[in-house]
């Protein structure tokens, strides 16, 4: 599983060589990767994951959309060697990821109320974290997207967290905290089945949702949440070079 990973994202890199211009408007220092760490600290039992940018990290959100169908998704993105069933996956093939995101025009983490206001449905834009899966899709020009399921297949296996939709996704709720130049997410040991002989890579995008409901394209043109710009990639190549420290 993760040699078959490594050799799809050094493909898919290739790819994302192409003219990327959906989500240049945000293309800025704020998104320009400097250095990537995962480090372990066993006495919180716990992996604290950090992306250090040149800019302020997090400081720039999307501006909204104003519905759900092409909802512009910012990402501070860790494409890892993990394996699906170490985060409450079925097996599945695809590259297991751990995203930061920001997107103002809705709320996929019905569990959490991120703000603290007592909505829980209103915290699209404050970013947080989720699992994906991702996997090669040339329909979009970032090259990826996250994998789709159909929803009547019963051996479909999620992490109890997810927010209900037909796609390889986790709602996990782990605390992320932008201080500066670096975002952080904290990830307990026990959430990911105590693994930490993982390798991974730090990487910057803009995605973008497509709910097929609009009338340039007819449903299944694009994916649900496909990867359309690649801002930053830590490692220059997207070999996963680094390990947990």
């Amino acid at each position: 599983m993760k040699s078959l990973s490594l050799l799809l994202i050094l493909s898919l890199f290739s790819l994302c060589a192409i003219a990327q211009e959906k989500g240049n408007t945000y293309n800025n220092d704020n998104f320009q990767i400097e250095n990537v760490t995962v480090k372990h600290w066993p006495e919180i039992a716990a992996t604290v994951w950090d992306i250090t940018v040149q800019g302020k990290a997090g400081k720039t959100t999307p501006a909204p959309a104003g519905q759900l169908n092409g909802a512009p998704v910012l990402g501070y993105v860790f494409p890892t060697t993990l394996n699906p069933t170490d985060v409450g996956f079925g097996k599945v093939e695809g590259i297991v990821a751990l995203a930061l995101t920001s997107h103002p025009d809705f709320d996929d983490t019905p569990l959490w109320d991120e703000s603290g206001d007592g909505n829980y449905n209103n915290d699209g834009i404050i970013w947080h974290p989720h699992w994906v899966i991702l996997g090669e899709d040339t329909r979009v020009e970032g090259g990826l997207s996250v994998i789709q399921f159909n929803p009547e297949d019963n051996s479909v296996i999620l992490p109890p967290t997810n927010p209900g939709m037909p796609m390889y996704m986790d709602s996990p709720g782990f605390q992320v905290i932008t201080t500066d130049n670096r975002i952080r997410v904290v990830v307990p040991d026990f959430r990911i089945r105590n693994n930490l002989d993982f390798s991974y890579d730090g990487v910057t995008v803009y995605m973008q949702v497509y709910t097929g409901d609009d009338n340039s394209h007819s449903k299944g043109d694009l994916p649900m949440l496909g990867v359309y710009n690649i801002y930053s990639v830590a490692s220059g190549n997207l070999s996963l070079p680094y390990t947990v420290q």
